[in-house]
C-alpha cells in the first residue's frame, strides 16, 4: 500500500496524572513511548527472542491456552476462509511453554505456519508475571493478557473498552480508524465473527480498491505507528484497528477497561434488537425512527426532557435500579407477545 498515513501522536515520560488529565479525555489515540521500558520482560525480549521466550515459560504452570495455527498459505493472515462459511485456521489448547517452544524451533517466517496465542488472561496462565510486569495507566479491573506469536495480521476490528497494548518483544504496526468510518470499512458478518468482533474485509496491505472504493475515505482518516519493545498504544474505545506483527517472535501484553461500563444493559443488544425492529422498515418510518433516536437517545437537540418536571420524566429520568427493573420488564413483555 503506498499510501502515506497520518502519524499517531506520541508522548514520553507518561504517567498516571498526564494519563488520566490529558491524553484519555482527548478521546483520540496515544503512542507512549518506553511506558513499559522498564519492565524485565522487556528488557529480556531486548536481548533475543530465546531470553524472552525462557522469561515467559519461567511462569508456565500449566493451564492450557487458546492456540490459532494456520497453514504458511494464509502469510499470517487470520481470516474467513473464501467461502465466509470457515476459518483459515484452526484454534486449540496448548501450554503457552509448547506455543513458544514452536515458535522459537521455526527456521524463519517464510514457509513456517502461523502460530497466535490470543488475548490469554496472564494471572490464569502466567501467574506472577504482572506481578514483576507492571502497568498503572489502565483503569480499575483491567486484566493483563498476553498475546505471543509469528509475523501475524490482526484484521481491522473494534473494541467496545479502551485499550492500552504494550509490545513486549519484536515489532507491530498499528493502522488505526476512528469510529465514524465504520460505512468505509466494508465490514464483515456480525453472526459469525473470527474472534468476537466483526472485522473489515478489506485486506490493509493490499486493499482491492475496485471492490472496496469507500476505503479510500477511511483512508484518509487512518492514523498508523511502529512499535518497539517498551512502547505502548492507547485504543480509544470503538475504534477501528489493524495490528500487523513484523518479526519472527512477537510478544504484546494488553490491558482493557470501560470506565462507562453501562449497568443497565449493553449497547449492543439495543443494536440487535434494532435489526428485528427498525432495520426493515419502509424508508420513511426508518427515518422518522432516526429522528426519535436522535431526540431522546443521542439528545442532539439537548435534554429532551428538560421541559417537563422531574417526576413527569417517567424512562427519561435519572436511570435508577428500580427504573431500569420496570424499563426490563416491560421490554420482556413486549419480546414476548406473540
Amino acid at each position: 500500500m503506498s499510501v502515506d498515513l497520518r502519524p499517531i501522536r506520541e508522548w514520553r515520560d507518561v504517567d498516571v496524572a498526564t494519563f488520566r488529565g490529558e491524553i484519555l479525555p482527548a478521546g483520540q489515540p496515544a503512542v507512549l513511548r518506553s511506558v513499559a521500558g522498564d519492565w524485565p520482560a522487556v528488557r529480556a525480549g531486548r536481548h533475543s527472542p530465546r531470553a524472552l521466550g525462557a522469561y515467559i515459560k519461567s511462569f508456565d504452570r500449566g493451564a492450557l491456552v487458546e492456540t490459532l495455527t494456520g497453514a504458511p498459505s494464509i502469510a499470517g493472515r487470520f481470516f474467513y476462509s473464501d467461502d465466509l462459511k470457515g476459518l483459515n485456521f484452526e484454534k486449540r489448547p496448548e501450554h503457552v511453554s509448547a506455543t513458544i517452544d514452536r515458535l522459537l524451533a521455526q527456521p524463519g517466517a517464510e514457509g513456517a505456519p502461523s502460530l497466535y496465542i490470543q488475548s490469554a488472561a496472564i494471572p490464569d496462565c502466567l501467574p506472577g508475571f504482572a506481578d514483576e510486569n507492571r502497568l498503572a495507566l489502565p483503569g480499575g479491573g483491567a486484566v493483563p493478557r498476553v498475546w505471543i506469536g509469528n509475523a501475524v495480521t490482526v484484521s481491522t476490528h473494534y473494541d467496545l473498552s479502551d485499550n492500552i497494548a504494550c509490545v513486549v518483544g519484536g515489532r507491530r504496526r498499528f493502522t488505526l480508524f476512528p469510529p465514524g468510518e465504520i460505512g468505509n470499512l466494508y465490514v464483515g458478518p456480525i453472526h459469525f465473527t473470527l474472534a468476537g468482533q466483526p472485522v473489515s474485509m478489506v485486506a490493509l496491505d493490499e486493499p482491492d480498491f475496485e471492490k472496496y472504493p469507500r476505503f479510500r475515505d477511511a483512508l484518509a482518516s487512518a492514523q498508523t505507528a511502529e512499535l518497539e519493545p517498551g512502547d505502548a498504544i492507547y485504543i480509544p474505545y470503538f475504534w477501528w484497528h489493524h495490528v500487523r506483527s513484523l518479526t519472527g517472535f512477537n510478544v504484546l501484553v494488553n490491558y482493557w477497561w470501560n470506565d462507562a461500563e453501562p449497568r443497565f444493559g449493553l449497547p449492543y443488544d439495543a443494536l440487535l434488537h434494532a435489526f428485528l425492529t427498525i432495520r426493515h422498515l419502509p424508508p420513511d418510518q426508518r427515518a422518522a425512527w432516526r429522528a426519535a433516536f436522535d431526540h431522546y437517545v443521542f439528545q442532539t437537540g439537548g435534554d429532551p426532557v428538560a421541559h417537563l418536571p422531574q417526576d413527569a420524566r417517567g424512562a427519561l429520568g435519572p436511570m435508577t435500579p428500580s427504573l431500569a427493573a420496570q424499563i426490563k420488564a416491560a421490554l420482556l413483555r413486549r419480546l414476548n407477545r406473540p
